[in-house]
């Protein structure tokens, strides 16, 4: 058995998966040893102040420390940390990577919006290939990406600075959302019948409101509904009878909107939302790439 590792720094939390995989992963299984959630708010310094502060570079570098002890203990073969939207645009995140490197020996990659679209991309197109037409829509705290998907094929996808934490506080403007309107209709005029796959926390936590099971459709009427539902509802009724995280019940309702919007953009009628996140695209191009991923130092 092979075992992987993935971290995602993302502008509202930090991710950890480790995997185990037979050695001949022809059947592509993967086994999941551990998978940690850190609620460390990136995005919430970035988009305001352009930098990481002080005190958060220090928490991203203890939850990296503990990250490195789980691998270890896990004895990961390879591991690949991926950083996004905060990090991308942080004007001290060369200092704070060589800080890692210089404690910790580990390796930090800051990825494109495009690059991280299509790393989770690549498994709708495996996995998802008998839905002909697919508007893949990643929400992060400071980044969506958007992907098209036709018969298997990606078509164009793009990123766009419209993310959570950005709604939050009001650093979105009204071109942004015109520019993400018009590249919607504009790449999706040709095809009919469009559905809608999710990606992200957010996603996951609309999924267990929804009571569905994993990849069955949700119409758009009824995720207005819980839209609605969740408008209703104060910040401490969503984290107390809704059972959200604190770092959840706030950000769940501006990701919300960004998936009607997108399906009203489209025409798509239904969102399937699989509960996969960056980390488990990063896994699998993990196994499928000999060159991608580093090894763990002591």
């Amino acid at each position: 058995m092979k075992k992987y590792a993935a971290i995602d720094i993302g502008s509202n939390a930090i991710r950890l998966l480790i995997v185990s995989v037979p050695s001949n992963n022809s059947l592509k299984q993967y086994r999941k040893l551990n998978l940690v959630r850190v609620p460390i708010r990136l995005g919430g310094d970035v988009f305001i102040k352009n930098k990481i502060s002080k005190n958060k570079g220090n928490q991203l570098i203890d939850a990296l420390k503990s990250f490195k002890i789980l691998m270890n203990i896990n004895k990961v073969d390879k591991y690949k940390i991926c950083a996004t939207s905060a990090m991308r645009e942080a004007s001290n995140s060369k200092k704070i990577i060589k800080a890692v490197y210089d404690k910790l020996k580990l390796n930090i990659n800051i990825i494109t919006g495009k690059e991280e679209a299509s790393v989770i991309a690549n498994i709708f197109i495996k996995d998802y290939n008998h839905y002909n037409n697919l508007l893949y829509i990643d929400v992060g705290g400071g980044s969506t990406e958007l992907t098209i998907i036709n018969e298997g094929n990606i078509i164009a996808s793009k990123s766009f600075k419209i993310g959570t934490v950005r709604m939050l506080n009001n650093l979105i403007n009204e071109n942004i959302w015109l520019e993400y309107k018009n590249w919607i209709k504009d790449n999706t005029e040709n095809y009919d019948n469009i559905s809608t796959i999710a990606s992200g926390g957010n996603a996951n936590k609309l999924l267990r409101i929804s009571e569905k099971k994993i990849a069955e459709p949700i119409s758009i009427s009824l995720l207005k509904e819980i839209y609605e539902d969740l408008k209703m509802h104060s910040f401490e009724e969503r984290v107390l009878k809704l059972n959200l995280n604190p770092d959840r019940a706030d950000v769940i309702i501006p990701a919300t909107k960004i998936y009607l919007r997108s399906m009203k953009f489209s025409n798509s009628k239904k969102i399937i939302i699989p509960r996969i996140g960056l980390v488990d695209g990063i896994i699998r191009k993990i196994d499928s790439n000999k060159n991608y991923g580093d090894k763990l130092s002591k």
